[in-house]
Formats: C-alpha cells, sequence, structure tokens
C-alpha cells in the first residue's frame, strides 16, 4: 500500500464574534496553508439553516477555493443530491472544472444535511425515496460523462468533464453503491463512526472496477486537535466538544472560544454523546497525534485521511495541520 496522504473538509465554522466573510478568508487561508503542506484535496462540506457554518453554498465557496490556490484538488464533500437537480450540479461542476482544469472533486451524499422545514424549502414539496439516490448518480455520471445518440439533455458545461464523483456516507448504504459504480468512497467518521470499519470492507470486498476508477480507494474523516503538549490540545478541543452539546441540545451555535474544564463540566450523559460523535478524534501533542493517526492507518488502511480540524484561532487551526503533516507515518 502507497503512503497515506492528507486532505482536509471544511464547514466553514462561523467563530464567536466573527463574521461569514471572516469564516470564508479563514477557509481560504487554510486551504493555502494545506496545499503548501502537500494535502490532496480541500473539501467543502453542505449544511443550511445552521446557525455558525457558512457552507450552505458549496460550489460558490470551491470556486472561491480554487480561485486562491494553485494545485490542491478542490471539491465538495459533499453536495447534499436531495437538495439538487443532477441537471443543476453537472452544470456548476461543469463550470468548476472548465475554470480549474482537473482540480475539481464531486463529493455526493443522501442526506439532506439540514431539517425537514428547510428540505422542503430547498426542494419544495419533491418526496425523496431510497431509490432515488442511485438513480441521480447515474444520471450524474452520464451528464458528465460522453454523451450518448439520443441523449436530449446535455450539461454545457458539463458533458465530457469527466469531474471524478466520489460517494459519501455514515452507514452501509453508500459504501454498496460505490462499490457496484466502481467510485471511490469516502466514510463520514469525523462525525458517526460506529460503522467505519464495516463499511470499508463492504466497499473493498464488493468492488468493481470500471472506467473511474481500477481499484478501491478510501478516504476516512478524522477530526483533529493538534498542540505542542497533549494539555493544550484537549484544552482547544473543548471548542469542538461545546459544538457537539449544542447538536445534543438541540442549541446550534457559532464555535465557542475554549473554556477550561468544560468536559468535566457536563452530566454523564452528555460527556457519553461527546465521545460517541469524536470516537475518531486525534487530540494531543505531537506524539499523541503520530500514534493515533498511526493507528487509524494501521486499522483502516485508509488512502487518505479526511481532517477535519475546527480550532478557534486560526493560527493555531494552521499549527494543528503542521503537527498533523509532521507526524503521519512514512
Amino acid at each position: 500500500m502507497s503512503k497515506t496522504s492528507l486532505s482536509m473538509l471544511d464547514l466553514v465554522a462561523v467563530r464567536e464574534g466573527g463574521s461569514v466573510g471572516a469564516a470564508i478568508a479563514i477557509a481560504l487561508q487554510t486551504a493555502q496553508h494545506a496545499e503548501q503542506l502537500g494535502f490532496t484535496r480541500y473539501w467543502l462540506a453542505e449544511h443550511h439553516n445552521m446557525p455558525g457554518l457558512a457552507c450552505s453554498s458549496t460550489a460558490v465557496l470551491v470556486g472561491h477555493i480554487a480561485a486562491g490556490t494553485r494545485s490542491i484538488r478542490v471539491g465538495s464533500g459533499g453536495i447534499m443530491l436531495p437538495n439538487h437537480a443532477p441537471l443543476v450540479v453537472a452544470e456548476a461542476f461543469g463550470t468548476l472544472e472548465a475554470m480549474y482544469p482537473g482540480r475539481s472533486d464531486l463529493g455526493l451524499g443522501r442526506a439532506p444535511g439540514t431539517d425537514q422545514v428547510t428540505m422542503r424549502a430547498l426542494r419544495r414539496n419533491r418526496a425523496e425515496t431510497e431509490e432515488d439516490f442511485p438513480r441521480e448518480v447515474a444520471e450524474l455520471q452520464q451528464l458528465l460523462g460522453t454523451p450518448v445518440v439520443g441523449q436530449r439533455v446535455i450539461a454545457s458545461p458539463g458533458a465530457n468533464s469527466q469531474v471524478p464523483i466520489w460517494l459519501l456516507g455514515s452507514s452501509l448504504f453508500s459504501a454498496q453503491l460505490a462499490a457496484q459504480r466502481g467510485l471511490p468512497y469516502a466514510f463520514a467518521s469525523h462525525f458517526a463512526p460506529r460503522m467505519l470499519l464495516q463499511a470499508i470492507a463492504l466497499y473493498r470486498d464488493n468492488f468493481l472496477p470500471s472506467p473511474a476508477l481500477a481499484a478501491p480507494r478510501v478516504v476516512v474523516g478524522v477530526p483533529l486537535v493538534a498542540a505542542p503538549t497533549d494539555e493544550e490540545a484537549q484544552f482547544l478541543a473543548t471548542s469542538i466538544f461545546q459544538r457537539v452539546s449544542g447538536i445534543v441540545r438541540g442549541e446550534r451555535k457559532s464555535l465557542q472560544p475554549p473554556v477550561a474544564g468544560y468536559l468535566e463540566s457536563r452530566d454523564h450523559q452528555e460527556r457519553a454523546a461527546i465521545a460517541d460523535f469524536l470516537a475518531m478524534a486525534v487530540i494531543g501533542g505531537p506524539a499523541t497525534v503520530a500514534g493515533q493517526l498511526k493507528n487509524i492507518v494501521d486499522v483502516t488502511q485508509a488512502d487518505e485521511l479526511m481532517l477535519v480540524c475546527d480550532i478557534f484561532d486560526p493560527a493555531l487551526r494552521l499549527r494543528s495541520l503542521d503537527i498533523a503533516a509532521a507526524a503521519m507515518p512514512a
């Protein structure tokens, strides 16, 4: 197996006291830094109606990050397909590929990335069924590929762009579909790690080579908080502990500054929820980070680790990526 590479997923967190514009500027600065460190790709998430996240207009952010970088691949992690007509997605990413050739990734998810009310606002009264996602993935593959005789709807731009499609998931459904279609697969273990090993085993065992991909390719999501010492990393991680607590309580907020003793102030149920959500998190000083990253690579045999690094101080976020890059096993 070749060396596991690093990539990054950005939710474009709005920090307490900060603005959306500042959050986007921080995302660009982080992408530029990740590129300097040799990261393979930089993905932007899609979430709607969530205070504290500025990643609702994913394709626009992809274009902004690609414009401010030179070589790193930039894409969606992912476009939530139930929210969009496949033709619109194909045209958007076909345009991005025309603007930044060879640098676009189209990661697709089948969750709405929001609540039911907002989902209806995004696609009105359209009812989504389990059969829709495989059909729409196939439609996107055709729209981004070579048009066939008699094809009446052509994505322009988009046709013949061959933008790589990735399937994202936190369960077995997308793992099975990615295997059947011969597509690369990214598991969302940065927030739902429970079925990680089962899903990637299913994907690898059932993978069918395709024109897009000759062999399985697995990306694993990893929350990261690295610092010079374990103690500082645990302190900085309280920003994401607060985010998870807010999700559990239904109280979405902007990214909060770290708080000393935060975890100890929570009850047992809330601490358990944080631990479950962040079971794949790598939090610590350089030696701890190196050991934990090596363990993840050893256990998953992942081709890439997709880091999610939300630290309140943007400069310390960049430092965290430096530590992770230096700690990766050879």
